[in-house]
């Protein structure tokens, strides 16, 4: 309860279009990474400098689980994600015939080829294929890959490759199964193994190795969930119960692991329902992921972490402005939205910003202007009357270093520039919206910008 009662006090500074919120407040809490959708079930995945975050997406509005599409959001400072949109749905399952149903995936490669294992609820684990981690994914079976019909607990896969070149998949709500995959990695081999029952299991399980050590993580008994997690010497198990990365709480109904080492450091991600509770306390399927450092003792054991808003999620390097930066990469939007922005076209995954109301801002953490930032570029369209971007540093009412207008341009995008004065070293860069006499919604759509020295 305890929780519940802090958000909502929070919830009378962090309005539904973030009008109100300041960075003081945005430092005293880990809040979710991702917020213009509602994402779940993480499923991180570093590749090369890159950490590549799939999620879930449960639609805008969903009171059960609304789930159709699998997201990708990517990052390589851990603050500022970029949001990739879609990369696959139901759709691509071309023996599925509902609507509802895209549960939590994970996604591995091999031999430059991209896995994503699908649990469509009820009906199986498909897998998806493609050359790239932005797809598009294709189905190459034409049916699922696992698909035990006498019960639905084929549900949340996961997917390790060991040293030896054996790939495994666990899966399983109430029951732990595995199988051990084929190096084409759309088929298995053997039978499918039931495991012993792990302490406090329920479902979403993590399966990675490190320093020789073979864990299993889980989101633990409901409800609350917490991340519990088990041990073993080889990758079959046998799972001996460890305790608990987070424990059952209060502050959120529901959890669900990804666990990944990057850049040196150890990290956690997980759900809950923060966003959705900015706004009310009650209950609905509108959940936000969230993300923390995460640390083990030296004999492999995990460190138990304390709810994420009470952990710390830092920044692992600064942010390079001088580039073209898509609009939709942001540390912080609530109240903003994200679209893709070309269906037809062959960056199908690029997105813009929309919904952009007057007195609301995106987030950009840790921007390092160097000696300093001359210009400023951003190519935005608009239908009606158009509002002004406030270039502002380390706070919403900070020092203001810019401002450009945008202006009608019938739809099409066009670049609107300003120039810069006193933007230097590494500060947060805050875009304030501000809007004309005329209206104060959906100012413009923004598709990217750059600074210049």
């Amino acid at each position: 309860m305890k929780g519940i009662l802090t958000l909502l006090a929070f919830a009378g500074v962090l309005t539904a279009n973030a009008q109100n919120v300041n960075s003081k407040t945005l430092s005293k809490l880990n809040l979710p990474i991702i917020q213009t959708k509602y994402t779940a079930d993480p499923a991180p995945y570093v590749h090369g400098d890159t950490i590549y975050l799939y999620t879930t997406h449960d639609e805008d509005g969903a009171e059960g689980f609304l789930m159709k599409d699998w997201l990708l959001y990517t990052s390589t400072d851990m603050v500022n994600w970029q949001d990739r949109g879609a990369v696959a749905s139901l759709k691509d399952f071309k023996w599925y015939k509902g609507d509802n149903g895209a549960w939590a995936e994970q996604v591995i490669e091999r031999n430059g080829k991209w896995y994503m294992y699908c649990p469509i609820h009820g009906h199986g684990i498909g897998v998806l294929v493609a050359d790239n981690p932005y797809g598009p994914f294709v189905d190459p079976l034409g049916e699922p890959l696992v698909w035990q019909k006498e019960h639905w607990y084929d549900i949340d896969p996961t997917v390790w490759i060991d040293d030896d070149g054996q790939a495994y998949m666990y899966w399983g709500n109430p029951n732990l199964y595995s199988v051990k995959l084929n190096e084409d990695m759309i088929s298995y081999s053997g039978e499918i193994t039931q495991h012993p029952k792990i302490k406090d299991y329920q479902e979403g399980p993590w399966f990675w190795k490190r320093n020789g050590h073979y864990y299993m993580a889980f989101a633990s008994t409901c409800c609350p969930e917490g991340i519990g997690y088990a041990m073993g010497k080889t990758a079959m198990g046998p799972w001996e119960y460890k305790g608990h990365i987070m424990d059952h709480t209060p502050r959120t109904r529901g959890n669900h692991p990804g666990i990944i080492d990057y850049k040196g450091k150890s990290y956690c991600f997980g759900l809950n329902y923060d966003l959705f509770r900015f706004k009310t306390s009650r209950h609905a399927e509108q959940r936000s992921v969230s993300a923390a450092e995460m640390h083990y003792n030296a004999d492999g054991t995990i460190q138990e972490l304390p709810y994420f808003q009470d952990c710390k999620l830092e920044q692992i390097e600064a942010f390079n402005p001088y580039r073209k930066v898509e609009a939709e990469t942001m540390a912080w939007g609530l109240g903003l939205k994200t679209v893709q922005l070309n269906p037809w076209g062959r960056e199908k995954w690029n997105q813009y910003v929309t919904d952009i109301d007057d007195k609301e801002f995106l987030l950009v953490k840790g921007v390092d202007f160097a000696a300093g930032a001359k210009s400023f570029t951003a190519s935005a369209s608009c239908h009606l009357y158009g509002g002004t971007i406030e270039i502002r540093l380390d706070s919403p009412k900070g020092k203001c270093v810019g401002e450009v207008e945008i202006t009608n341009t019938k739809d099409e995008y066009r670049q609107f520039s300003c120039d810069l004065n006193g933007a230097k070293g590494v500060h947060d860069l805050y875009f304030v919206f501000r809007a004309g006499d005329e209206q104060n919604k959906n100012l413009f759509n923004w598709d990217w910008w750059e600074m210049k020295k």
